[in-house]
Formats: C-alpha cells, structure tokens, sequence
C-alpha cells in the first residue's frame, strides 16, 4: 500500500477547491513564480503526472519521451513546450488534470514502495516519485494561493516533503558540483499539528530549526530562506539553505528574498 498516492490526491485536492474559485481573467494573470500563469502551472502539473505514470508502465517509451521533450524545451522554451502538449486551458484543464489525478492516485496506491522507476535524473523508487508528484502539486500550487491572496490549510502531509528535502540533501550540492558538508545539519521541525520532527545527527555542528512548513518553502524554492523564521546555524546549514534544491533538473537559483509571496501579505 502507497499512502504516499492518498496524500498526493489529498495535495490535488486542496489545490483543485481554489482553482475552481478562479475566474477567466485570473487563470491568464501572471503569478510571482516566474511570471506563470495558473494556465501554465496546471499544464506543467498535468503533463509530468502523465509522463510519472508512463515511467511506470515502459521504460523505453519514458526514455524517448523525455529525449524528444527536452529538445523541444531546447528549440522553443519549457512553457512554449509544455503549453503545445497539453491544450486544454481553464476549467477544461482543471477537470482534465483533476480526473487524471484521482485515477493516477488510484493506480498507484496499490504498487509496490520499492519498485524502480525512470525519471529526468537517477532512476527511483515509486515511493519517492509520488511524493515528487505531491511536492510538485503543493509547491507549484502555491503560486495559485499566492495570487489569490489564500493562505492554505497545511497538514502533516508535509513530512512527505520534508524526507524528500532531506533525502535531497547531497543532491543541493551535486547537481552544482560540489560536496556536500558531512554530516548533514540537524534538523528539528514543528510539524502542522505540532508535532516535533528530526533529522540528522544529534551531535551535528550545524543546525536548522522552525516550522516545517518553513523548510518545505526553502527546499522547494517557493520562499527565500530570509523570508521565513527558521533558525540557521553554522556554515553547511546556511549552505545548504541558501540553495536548497529538492527536485531534479539543473541547477536552479533560489528565489530573492521578498520576491515570493501572499498577496496583501505585508
């Protein structure tokens, strides 16, 4: 059983009631992530869910499907890509997305944790790709809440996403070329119910404490570590917090502090 593939629907949930409170006008305004609009975001969801259940099905169609994509991201651009795949737009593409996600949900839970996947870096485990799925809804799914000046219910959830950021953690440093510091920061979270949550050795010299939805933030890169209340201490945290990369791809620059944010948040 998968409970990961519940949280991930859970996580489409969530986003699926304020996307249904969007009008025309506001599913083409750019939000604060890179100027997307929620149009682009729910193409860019529903495209990668497609190509996760096609890693499981036939790993050489994944193969050729993600050299052809990443050539088109080559020629035109990844929105220019992306948007000429998937053309559905508005409540068309929310209905679209939204029912493939309750059947892919449904698919998954039944599979085996360990199984083996293809994906755009190191191949892994379906565990660990259905939590990308559900941290790929909650982070890209901020930008929406953010446009709408909607503050969203967390829940415990989040752990997926935080033992994605933490699994993750060498990978910040690889994919930049560097070593990671060892041993990793000790990491000690309050979850959304209260809960504490740690990481990481006891007797590290480096340290992260706060909120874990805080962490998630930063190693997600929807907010700047400055733009949160987490309490870093000692040269690998700050390192790593500063470039916090939990996904996969090339390298890519966290955003500056203040860029991201609720509307009328002060």
């Amino acid at each position: 059983m998968l409970h990961e593939a519940d949280d991930f629907l859970a996580e489409c949930d969530a986003l699926a009631e304020v996307l249904a409170r969007l009008s025309p006008a506001d599913w083409a305004r750019p939000t604060l992530f890179k100027e997307w609009t929620a149009n682009d975001v729910m193409v860019h969801l529903h495209y990668w869910n497609e190509a996760a259940d096609l890693s499981l099905t036939d790993d050489a169609a994944f193969v050729t499907f993600y050299e052809e994509m990443a050539a088109d991201v080559k020629a035109k651009g990844r929105r220019a890509a992306e948007n000429a795949r998937v053309t559905a737009r508005g409540p068309e593409l929310l209905a679209l997305w939204h029912d493939y996600a309750r059947n892919m949900a449904a698919r998954w839970r039944t599979l085996d944790p360990k199984k083996r996947v293809k994906w755009a870096g190191p191949d892994m485990s379906v565990r660990s790709s259905m939590t990308a799925r559900q941290m790929e809804t909650w982070a890209h799914g901020l930008a929406v809440f953010d446009l709408l000046g909607v503050a969203r219910a967390e829940t415990d959830r989040l752990r997926n996403i935080v033992v994605l950021g933490v699994n993750t953690y060498p990978w910040t440093f690889k994919v930049r070329g560097l070593t990671p510091p060892d041993p990793m920061p000790r990491l000690t979270l309050t979850a959304p119910s209260g809960a504490l949550w740690s990481f990481g050795p006891e007797d590290a010299g480096a340290t992260i404490n706060g909120s874990a939805l805080d962490f998630c933030y930063v190693v997600t890169q929807t907010r700047n570590h400055g733009d949160t209340a987490l309490r870093i201490d000692g040269p690998a945290a700050e390192q790593w917090m500063t470039q916090a990369q939990c996904f996969a791809g090339p390298p890519e620059t966290p955003p500056a502090k203040g860029a991201r944010r609720r509307a009328g948040a002060p």
